[in-house]
């Protein structure tokens, strides 16, 4: 049975550092029929479990604890039985949401997630976030970048526990060694390719 990718898009809002901001977030739902994982969770929990139809949630898998990211994490987890996975390096985001409840699971760098006879790797990307993760799903030929590479360059790093030289590390040593026509599905927006950022790298 092959692996399907499946995109849902939410709206809601990021807070941070005092100011919020209306943004629309990808939720990438990737298995078969019978089971699949959920890369992040935001906005809106309903959307999410309607679009899991009842399968088994294997994992919730967050990018990175920034509250447009995780703030529906806690109900899907709880509605479809699922462990959420983040990187412990980003709890002072998480803590910030959730201040009484922790994440089911750490996600270390190298970490395999199987589902659906296929596996993502997690591969730890600071910058964007201290934690942030990027999943790279080898047979498929995509990986899902969260807020580290968008379609157009590297995320933001002008707010708290941001820092521009570590995202451009990040990229350079862990995403742009993939191969070139890996298709990179992001955190906000559209797909682009390791190949076509490459160019945005500066």
């Amino acid at each position: 049975m092959s692996v399907t990718i499946e995109n849902l898009v939410t709206s809601g809002t990021f807070s941070l550092d005092g100011g919020t901001w209306d943004v629309e977030n990808n939720v990438w739902i990737v298995g078969n029929d019978d089971e699949c994982v959920i890369i992040d969770s935001p906005h809106d929990a309903a959307a999410i479990i309607d679009q899991v139809r009842g399968r088994k949630v294997r994992a919730i898998l967050l990018t990175h604890a920034h509250n447009d990211h995780i703030g529906a994490a806690l109900d899907v987890a709880k509605a479809v039985n699922a462990p959420i996975h983040l990187h412990p390096e980003d709890m002072v985001l998480w803590e910030q949401v959730y201040p009484d409840v922790r994440p089911d699971r750490h996600i270390a760098h190298g970490d395999i997630f199987e589902v659906a006879g296929t596996a993502l790797q997690a591969i730890h990307t600071p910058g964007h976030s201290p934690g942030s993760t990027c999943f790279y799903l080898e047979s498929e030929r995509t990986v899902f970048t969260g807020d580290t590479l968008f379609n157009g360059g590297p995320g933001a790093t002008g707010r708290s526990f941001s820092d521009h030289p570590t995202i451009l590390a990040s990229i350079r040593e862990r995403l742009l060694t993939l191969p070139g026509e890996t298709v990179v599905r992001t955190g906000h927006g559209g797909d682009t390719t390791i190949k076509a950022e490459e160019e945005n790298i500066a």
